[in-house]
């Protein structure tokens, strides 16, 4: 099913597991280094000298964008047919989370969620038709440094309500 035909319907109707951490197929995430002193410090966003972008996991970026979160907000549900997402939290802190809905893929029906943010420095890649969005967590705002594959076309962006599937997921998580 391409990413033009989901429905809430649809999704409401399918039956996800939810595992912490990255397990879905396509998906990868990169710890990154601070690098500390008594000025503050440097992190490395991204770059061509990765070994996983000489690899092609990591892809070229051709559209990049800066977006703000206030907290306890949900962005979610959405996911594109055609451009991978690959971002960074520059600050605060999010739980981002991902559902795989690619009909054919070995984990379809996975969810998985992830914590980022400027303490907990990682990148994350996001193939095409995985259902993804984040809940800023804290008291201040968090910003998302995002590296598209592709120029933004809205006619490549695919919206769904935050509850429509797995509104569970949403933090915290207690026990």
């Amino acid at each position: 099913m391409k990413p033009s035909q989901v429905t809430e319907e649809w999704l409401k109707k399918q039956k996800f597991t939810i595992e912490k951490g990255i397990t879905i197929e396509g998906v990868f995430m990169k710890e990154l280094k601070a690098h500390v002193d008594d000025r503050g410090d440097v992190i490395e966003l991204w770059s061509t000298a990765w070994p996983e972008y000489k690899d092609g996991t990591v892809i070229n970026t051709t559209h990049s964008y800066q977006s703000a979160t206030d907290p306890g907000v949900v962005k979610c549900w959405h996911l594109h047919e055609i451009h991978t997402d690959q971002f960074t939290v520059t600050r605060g802190k999010l739980q981002v989370s991902l559902v795989d809905i690619r009909e054919g893929s070995p984990t379809f029906g996975k969810a998985n969620y992830v914590i980022m943010g400027h303490g907990i420095p990682r990148f994350m890649k996001i193939p095409a038709g995985i259902m993804h969005g984040w809940k800023a967590l804290g008291d201040k705002e968090s910003i998302v440094v995002n590296y598209q594959s592709h120029p933004y076309d809205a006619t490549d962006e695919y919206k769904y309500t935050w509850d429509c599937v797995l509104p569970e997921i949403w933090g915290p998580h207690n026990g």
